[in-house]
């Protein structure tokens, strides 16, 4: 049993770049986009290229790798179950440990067993590696017999047990350093960085030996040129913005999906910046925003109005009331009475400092230039002068404390794991109910602590939410299996999305 910590795919926290090198990588045939003769391979093409396949690295954060599996997994309807544990983590009475019990007839892809001695290794080195971050309230992990662990708290935390979805590694091998070796329904055979990743069936898997057996994702960073090569014919499926993905529709052996999701869209305002961090300005653009204009010219009108970074996919604990009009005279309003005047040239200004900022996105990523578009529009006609750079994500991080970002981020599953780390950017009574509701274990406490904190955010919003946009797909119709989900943030060929549940998908 050794612990290795396969690699990820994922938008990382945005400061991190890791090479991995594939060892034993070999020129491999790619396999035809139609199943071949027989359905049993396909080819997908993606928009972002993992930059690691290491958990310990943010691979597979939110649950879905196709390399690895966790302890639990969620299920269609957000609900956990145990994967690797052999039942559901049991809490202590006082909410400090939770215990696991795990499965006894697992081995990892390359011939080794699981067993308890590869959790605590996995854990062990999580706290010690970029991902230690979604653990804070995690003290240690003990075996406590071969089939059994323990993980002990620093403070209750009751959605936990959902962040065990953490892709166990053999023991020896648990280093951000070390080669994609897990127990998952893939493995990798090939990773050519730039251009594609090809994974095998792991005939040994003990959910089921797949019925596809060959997996292929090619990156293809351009939205226009991933749909011109879906239409070539090239990919058995891929994820489009909506605005082009309707064409699909009409076409013979395609089908067009839209997932319901819990991604927001969001223009984060850093606090230390003098205009973002002025709560009149922050409030009033929340006002001066047309988010339905948003929905109904950028998205097709496939996605929600967001004004929390709350979905209604958590619906216990939505709250409805909490939002915004649309309305720029009372924008307006809000400046003048905070002193923002009116300049010579529309822009306002006060105490010398004009309302002026600059607002990144990514290249590459046409939503969030869209978005950004049409935010800065909205925010030029109340006064504020949004200065729009598009960037690479080298480029963007080190001016994330400074400078506005149209912003992803969300999960359907707890909204802990999403809300969280919002602390410190709003209100104090904002931040008591984020520490409310990862503390308390009533559901119900929990709920009303969370619909507490979308009052607070409406009342002193740290950021401008726009949209929660459905994904859109389209794919070839060659397979039974497609099971439609609430997408997180994370999604696409090696995430959440139509292919989440792949090793179940069979040739028709």
């Amino acid at each position: 049993m050794r612990i290795t910590v396969g690699s990820g795919t994922v938008r990382l926290p945005l400061l991190l770049v890791v090479l991995l090198a594939v060892a034993g990588c070999t020129e491999t045939a790619t396999p035809r986009p139609d199943g071949g003769t027989n359905g049993t391979s396909i080819v997908l093409a993606d928009r972002d290229e993992p930059t690691t396949l290491n958990p310990l690295l943010g691979y597979g954060a939110q649950g879905v790798s196709k390399i690895y599996d966790g302890l639990v997994e969620h299920r269609q309807d957000g609900s956990l179950g145990p994967a690797l544990a052999a039942d559901l983590p049991e809490p202590a009475a006082d909410g400090l440990s939770w215990t696991v019990k795990l499965r006894g007839d697992v081995k990892f892809t390359d011939g080794s067993t699981f067993g308890a001695e590869d959790v605590v290794a996995t854990y062990t080195a999580a706290l010690q590696n970029p991902v230690k971050e979604r653990f804070g309230t995690l003290k240690g992990v003990e075996q406590v017999d071969p089939s059994t662990v323990r993980f002990t708290l620093n403070q209750t935390q009751a959605a936990f047990p959902h962040l065990l979805t953490l892709g166990i590694l053999p023991s020896e091998q648990a280093k951000p350093d070390g080669q994609p070796v897990g127990t998952g329904p893939y493995k990798v055979t090939e990773w050519k960085k730039g251009d594609r990743l090809l994974l095998d069936a792991n005939e040994t898997y003990f959910g089921g030996a797949p019925k596809v057996k060959k997996l292929t994702v090619v990156f293809v960073t351009d939205d226009n040129q991933r749909a011109r090569r879906m239409q070539d014919g090239e990919f058995d499926g891929t994820v489009l913005p909506p605005k082009i993905v309707a064409p699909f529709a009409s076409k013979s052996g395609l089908s067009v999906q839209y997932h319901r999701s819990a991604d927001y869209r969001a223009v984060r305002l850093p606090a230390a910046n003098a205009v973002t961090g002025n709560a009149a300005i922050r409030l009033a653009l929340n006002y001066a925003t047309n988010r339905q204009g948003m929905i109904d010219n950028l998205l097709d009108g496939r996605g929600t109005i967001g004004y929390t970074p709350v979905p209604d996919a958590l619906a216990e604990e939505f709250d409805p009331t909490a939002k915004f009009r649309y309305d720029k005279t009372e924008a307006a309003r809000q400046l003048d009475v905070a002193g923002w005047v009116a300049g010579a040239d529309g822009i306002r200004v006060k105490d010398g400092v004009p309302a002026r900022f600059t607002l990144m996105y990514p290249l590459g990523d046409d939503l969030r230039a869209d978005l950004a578009t049409a935010f800065a529009a909205d925010a030029k006609a109340v006064g504020v002068d949004v200065q729009l750079a598009g960037l690479s994500w080298e480029a963007i991080r080190p001016r994330m404390g400074a400078d506005a970002l149209l912003y992803g981020e969300g999960s359907p599953f707890d909204p802990d794991l999403m809300l969280y780390d919002l602390r410190g950017q709003g209100s104090p009574a904002a931040d008591a109910a984020l520490e409310n509701g990862r503390k308390l274990i009533d559901p119900a406490q929990r709920a009303v602590a969370y619909k507490l904190f979308q009052q607070a955010f409406v009342a002193a919003p740290s950021m401008v939410v726009l949209v929660f946009p459905e994904h859109a797909y389209v794919m070839r119709d060659s397979w039974n299996g497609y099971q439609p989900v609430v997408d997180p943030n994370t999604y696409g060929a090696l995430a959440w999305g139509p292919w989440w549940n792949l090793e179940k998908w069979e040739p028709k």
